[in-house]
């Protein structure tokens, strides 16, 4: 997580996950389970104890595959 040193500035939740092929389709698939495990772990929950609203936290879900990425904005 980055949180913001200004108050109306945007917080970041990152995730990232390396493809497994027997265990996703695709990166694009790894890339949607990254944002699950945003909602499934709340991580929102920290930043929103915070102070800081809803809209202002942004959450992306990274999928690598050696130097190929896939990025989910959720």
């Amino acid at each position: 997580m980055l949180e913001p040193n200004e108050p109306g500035d945007n917080a970041l939740i990152l995730e990232f996950k390396v493809f497994r092929p027997g265990k996703e389709a695709d990166l694009e698939e790894t890339a949607a389970a990254a944002l699950a495990q945003i909602e499934e772990k709340n991580y929102v929950a920290a930043l929103r104890a915070k102070g800081i609203p809803a809209e202002r936290i942004r959450k992306y879900g990274f999928a690598f595959e050696g130097k190929t990425v896939r990025i989910r904005r959720g």
